[in-house]
């Protein structure tokens, strides 16, 4: 009769000599097998058969005919399967271990058993496999690389952490880079561990039709904070000395309090681009900021300055000089007395640059009263009072004049909203329909008293600008007069989720707008038609749409539209913008129709398809594209993709590039 016997077994044909018994927790927990044998007088234990080892790292092995003295500092067996996690075994002849050494010979390591129906998809054989559980190590000697049985690499020395390592020193994974500008690129990373929350990666890229490339990634996670930076350098064929750094750090200050440290820098406009950094950035933007948390306050205090990568600009859109300091605080009080609450707010705004500087200072206090009035009508008052005081040096104002020395002006304002929305359940939807309209009177301004360096370039009119307190981007341009919004909102939703949307407003000047420009879709009087229209089935189809109608013709003059159709393995994605010729000064006298689409087919359980484009309509040529074959095994991935960039500027023009990658995968986790 076979018998199975466990430790606890063993424990009992040792009592005569307990002392000697006592297990060490970092020894061998538990040994099955078909007949164990103790010899008193060696203190040593043999196993017949099949046999079963479980360690108190829960690393465990199979073998036959075992020899293991008591304290665990030698063991020998064969036909042995040393077991490192769930796929992850180390096969061998003859397996030896000698304290902290095991030494197994004529072996094999796999990652991937059973993951594959056709065989393992990879696996290393070698004369002799070190596994040193002090450092973690695994070390292979003269070892081959098998791809299903089959041999397709060889190398004479190569060693890896064994699975229970989360961090590890060593070379990664190289992957390859090929360019129609510097040819083939070969990236060799060296990934340095400094502790569980500290680490690092440096990577030498070889160009073929270039110098080297030095790239580097620092990242640390302290108890209440965490930084990363990255970078690159190169000195190129021409003598030239490029480079990059970009950081983020968080600094947790406590619970009410948070600084971040923020660093964007090139050394020139185009490097990002030619080396592959470029993520379609305008600028490039540093600083910091400090920001305060209360019950009911927020203070922030940040700095910027700003590095233009574009060649050209509309005024609307460059960040014109550097902002130091930037410092805004918001405080809403608690109920006055109903529903009726307060809100502070001041500011301070410095910009200088290229020999001129302007700064400001604003305070604003606004009471506001909501109520919730007979048959579901909602109306809310506001009132508002705001001071501005300026100092200009030579600062171009909106008249053109250059100007120095101060102004100031005061900026009453207030509006009454009225809502009122309508639900009508059924059986299956449940339907909303929600007219709005709002009033809003401001003090009239001369706009030509203040400066083109400022936080707002100006307005356009959309579906988001309607019911807001300024119709402007930020704080200086300030709106004149009085005007009113108004649309209504109809929208139905059922319990499975799908949803849909219909809104239409418009907004009308009771007062004269100055320098209204047609393709603001403000006018003096009646302004545009705005709307956006949106579906969501929550399951295969999610369609949004604004859109901005011509208030005398309804000729369509600005649409954008977001539509994502499939599942996450399956799907195609459009997003598509069109806004007719710009007829001002502060932007650039060009059309826009231009289209985002993606799609991503999965051809197999493992086998995917992916590609993205940015297709200029009005130019008719893609501004850029990118795609690949990507493959996903329990045991390794590979991908191969392109990227086209049909940019040019300055002495950058666009480039082909191709990746190829591939690297192994260890209980989920990939090297």
């Amino acid at each position: 009769m076979i018998k199975r016997w466990s430790a606890f077994l063993l424990f009992i044909l040792a009592s005569a000599n307990a002392d000697a018994m006592s297990v060490n927790m970092d020894e061998p927990r538990t040994i099955t097998a078909d007949r164990i044998e103790y010899d008193v007088k060696s203190e040593t234990i043999k196993t017949v058969g099949n046999t079963e080892i479980v360690n108190q790292s829960g690393q465990r092995m199979t073998l036959t005919d075992s020899y293991i003295t008591q304290q665990g500092e030698e063991l020998s067996g064969d036909d042995i399967r040393l077991w490192l996690g769930n796929h992850v075994y180390v096969e061998s002849d003859n397996i030896t271990r000698k304290g902290n050494l095991t030494i197994a010979r004529h072996a094999t390591f796999t990652a991937c058993d059973d993951c594959d129906a056709y065989g393992d998809a990879w696996e290393i054989s070698t004369y002799k496999i070190i596994h040193d559980m002090d450092s973690r190590m695994l070390k292979f000697y003269s070892p081959v690389l098998r791809t299903y049985d089959i041999p397709v690499l060889w190398w004479p020395y190569f060693e890896m952490p064994d699975p229970g390592v989360k961090y590890k020193t060593g070379f990664l994974m190289p992957d390859f880079e090929s360019t129609n500008k510097m040819g083939t690129q070969i990236n060799i990373p060296l990934y340095i561990s400094l502790s569980d929350t500290h680490d690092m990666t440096f990577t030498f890229s070889y160009l073929t039709q270039e110098n080297p490339l030095f790239q580097f990634e620092h990242r640390l996670n302290a108890e209440h904070s965490e930084y990363r930076t990255h970078g690159s350098f190169t000195h190129n064929r021409e003598g030239e000395s490029r480079w990059h750094i970009f950081n983020d750090d968080v600094i947790e200050l406590g619970e009410y309090a948070r600084a971040t440290v923020f660093l964007e820098r090139a050394s020139d406009k185009t490097y990002l681009q030619k080396y592959g950094f470029y993520e379609d950035q305008p600028y490039l933007e540093s600083g910091a900021k400090l920001e305060l948390f209360g019950q009911s306050s927020y203070v922030v205090a940040d700095a910027h300055i700003f590095q233009e990568l574009r060649d050209s600009t509309g005024i609307q859109t460059a960040p014109d000089g550097d902002i130091l300091p930037n410092i805004r605080a918001v405080h809403q009080t608690a109920p006055l007395f109903g529903e009726t609450y307060a809100t502070f707010a001041a500011d301070v705004l410095g910009i200088s640059g290229d020999g001129t500087s302007a700064q400001r200072m604003i305070g604003d206090a606004r009471l506001t009263t909501p109520w919730t009035l007979w048959g579901g009508n909602r109306l809310t008052a506001s009132v508002s009072a705001r001071y501005d005081l300026y100092h200009f040096h030579n600062t171009e104002m909106i008249d053109g004049a250059i100007y120095s020395g101060f102004k100031n002006r005061f900026l009453p304002s207030g509006y009454l909203e009225w809502g009122l929305p309508l639900f009508k359940p059924t059986n299956n939807w449940t339907q909303i329909i929600e007219p709005r309209a709002r009033l809003t009177v401001m003090r009239e301004m001369d706009a030509e008293t203040f400066a083109t360096n400022n936080d707002s370039a100006g307005t356009i009119l959309t579906d988001s600008v309607l019911f807001s307190d300024n119709r402007f981007a930020g704080l200086d341009l300030w709106e004149n007069g009085t005007y009113a919004d108004y649309g209504v909102r109809w929208a139905a939703f059922n319990e499975d989720g799908t949803n849909v949307e219909i809104f239409l407003g418009q907004s009308y000047d009771f007062t004269e707008r100055p320098d209204t420009e047609l393709d603001t879709g403000f006018r003096n009087g009646l302004s545009d038609y705005v709307g956006r229209v949106s579906y969501n089935d929550m399951k295969l189809l999610n369609v949004a749409t604004r859109f901005r109608l011509s208030q005398d013709t309804l000729v369509l003059r600005h649409m954008e539209t977001t539509a994502n159709i499939g599942s996450s393995r399956n799907f195609f994605n459009v997003g598509h913008i069109w806004s007719q010729h710009w007829n001002t000064e502060l932007r650039e006298n060009v059309n826009i129709n231009e289209a985002i689409i993606g799609a991503g087919i999965q051809l197999t359980n493992r086998w995917s398809m992916r590609w993205n484009a940015i297709y200029n309509i009005e130019e008719k040529q893609f501004q850029r594209h990118t795609g690949g074959f990507f493959y996903n095994h329990p045991c390794y991935y590979l991908s191969v993709e392109y990227r086209r960039d049909n940019a040019i500027k300055e002495d950058y023009v666009g480039t082909t590039t191709f990746q190829f990658r591939f690297g192994m995968a260890i209980n989920g986790q990939q090297y």
